[in-house]
């Protein structure tokens, strides 16, 4: 498999600020964001939890999973792709593995975050973290471990478990064992937003949640502040969960659907989002060859 994506992702986060990085639960929604032009996608875990298993994001999934969805994304798009990792699925042995398959699998950049298993969804109560040290650990074995240079973030919860100061203090750490990019989530207030990225000496991601704990900050001021990224991890998602309850009401309240409700796409854009015909032409191609 190429690997032109994890150098066009290095290349972002060596010169581009702001770049908002969309998240998507499944590979479908990944072709909506590549069809609207953004330039990275973002496989995220709590939103693969939702939409997979139908659970909360506390630390459900398992690797096959998020390598299998991975595999998906990356057959029908050719985007920068980062994956959310969560713990790395153990301790450095584990994320050693992680890290081989998910590069194997086409992610371009892999998330790892310092909380104890079973993990919390970043603006949940009630998280844990791990020694620093042993965080510290599972960065150095993902930079070890890689084969294709992916590229290895390092998200740490340390804000809202050990205060911002803390925060910072640990993000620094995983710069200094090997990691390309740090998160720092839920900050809490814009003053910590802009310390941030002044702080850090590496490139930094911010993830905006909707409903979260973070102030919600344009774009443009994410791009002054010096956040290379600009993290909607599930705003796809729930806007996905709007359109399904709209659709799905209309159908009960009115006993029929069709293509007139201004509450669905249509079937020829279903078709088009898919590749549909792509695969025409491909049955095209092959139908005048007979097998002998």
């Amino acid at each position: 498999m190429a690997r032109e994506h994890i150098q066009v992702l290095r290349k972002m986060l060596q010169s581009d600020r702001g770049v908002i990085l969309p998240g998507a639960p499944n590979a479908l929604a990944a072709r909506v964001v590549a069809d609207l032009g953004f330039s990275a996608v973002y496989l995220t875990g709590a939103g693969l939890t939702n939409t997979l298993l139908g659970l909360p994001d506390l630390g459900f999934l398992d690797l096959s999973q998020v390598t299998e969805h991975t595999m998906a994304i990356r057959g029908v798009v050719d985007l920068p792709l980062v994956v959310d990792a969560d713990t790395g699925f153990g301790n450095a042995l584990n994320v050693s593995h992680t890290v081989r398959a998910l590069e194997r699998a086409g992610a371009s950049a892999v998330q790892l975050e310092d909380q104890c298993a079973p993990k919390r969804c970043g603006h949940f109560d009630g998280k844990e973290l791990i020694v620093a040290d042993e965080m510290v650990s599972k960065i150095k074995a993902a930079v070890d471990s890689r084969r294709e240079d992916v590229v290895v973030i390092a998200r740490t919860d340390a804000c809202a478990v050990e205060g911002f100061e803390a925060a910072i203090e640990r993000a620094g750490r995983y710069i200094d064992a090997g990691a390309d990019m740090t998160f720092v989530e839920a900050p809490n207030s814009l003053e910590e937003l802009k310390e941030i990225p002044k702080r850090l000496r590496a490139p930094q991601l911010l993830n905006i949640v909707l409903g979260g704990k973070t102030p919600i900050v344009d774009r443009k001021s994410c791009e002054d502040m010096g956040y290379s990224f600009v993290l909607y991890a599930n705003a796809a998602l729930q806007g996905m969960l709007l359109g399904m309850r709209t659709a799905l009401r209309t159908l009960r309240e009115k006993g029929v659907l069709d293509e007139r409700d201004s509450c669905i796409a249509s079937f020829a854009e279903r078709q088009r989002l898919v590749g549909k015909e792509e695969f025409d032409e491909m049955a095209r191609s092959y139908a005048h060859l007979s097998i002998t």
